[in-house]
């Protein structure tokens, strides 16, 4: 006699496959309700199911996580539109070519930052190399957004380090693929920032922000504030490229205003080179 499991297996096919037949044929997935509940996309997608949908993005990748052995990540953040010194230059080129000056302008001033792309690409390359042949509890594996620019760069560093590395995608018209760096079994989309940002922290034992923009900002001062008010424990918060970080937001100023307390100025630090960031890391673990 079957046992249960199979008699599942048997059913989620079945329900499977009825999906499958739409798609292919790209025929409407009408309301149905003799469907099975959990393979029913139209039900799932109700305002109703908000919850469960939200319960599966912040399940999923953390059941996929256990099952590689991800228990310990070092966070990268910074700015998707930053390339390599080679990719910036054929960006320059192909606008010129094409008489866009406006294009080829942008491109160049975000030339100015390619050096941060190599920078974060050295990065990531030393977290892989540190973990290769260390226990599994003693790894620590590079997790970035998952996208272009300073993302792609910690995770092809990590690849080209030999190890394997996360990629937590958001789903956005300007996002719509993971970088190829990222290892394809770890490669995660989700759709709520909010339980993206979970998975970012849940694993965190240290965050190092490279120059970036407005999503670079909005996950580094989520952590700054985990960490301030005691919701998370205490991790090596790196903002890479003092010079930009110092010009861009004057915490001294927060200090005087009294915004903020004198000590929560000590919660990060500042680096500019991808040893220096490696090596603040294992000064507040004594690795």
């Amino acid at each position: 006699m079957n046992n249960t499991h199979d008699l599942h297996d048997k059913r989620l096919a079945d329900a499977w496959a009825t999906l499958r037949a739409h798609s292919d044929k790209g025929l409407p997935l009408d309301p149905d309700p003799s469907r099975i509940a959990f393979a029913d996309p139209e039900f799932l997608l109700r305002r109703e199911t908000r919850g469960i949908r939200m319960q599966l993005e912040l399940m999923k990748p953390d059941v996929e996580q256990r099952a590689h052995g991800i228990e310990n990540t070092v966070v990268v953040f910074g700015s998707a539109r930053f390339r390599s010194e080679e990719d910036s230059a054929a960006m320059i080129a192909q606008a010129e070519a094409a008489g866009d000056t406006v294009a080829a302008e942008r491109w160049r001033r975000l030339a100015r930052s390619s050096h941060y792309y190599e920078k974060a690409r050295a990065f990531g390359k030393l977290v892989a190399q540190y973990s290769n042949g260390k226990e599994p509890q003693d790894k620590l594996f590079v997790c970035t957004g998952g996208g272009p620019g300073i993302m792609q760069a910690a995770n092809r560093g990590a690849h080209e380090g030999g190890g394997i590395s996360v990629g937590l995608a958001i789903a956005l018209p300007m996002e719509e693929e993971a970088n190829p760096y990222v290892t394809p079994a770890l490669s995660f989309k989700f759709h709520y920032f909010a339980i993206r940002k979970m998975h970012f922290m849940m694993r965190a034992k240290a965050l190092v922000a490279f120059p970036g923009g407005f999503g670079t900002l909005d996950e580094l001062f989520e952590v700054i504030t985990l960490v301030q008010t005691k919701k998370s424990k205490p991790v090596p918060i790196v903002l890479f490229g003092s010079d930009y970080w110092k010009r861009m937001i004057d915490f001294d100023f927060l200090v005087d205003e009294g915004v903020i307390s004198p000590g929560d100025v000590k919660l990060f630090e500042y680096v500019d080179a991808p040893d220096d960031a490696w090596d603040a890391i294992k000064r507040f673990y004594k690795l």
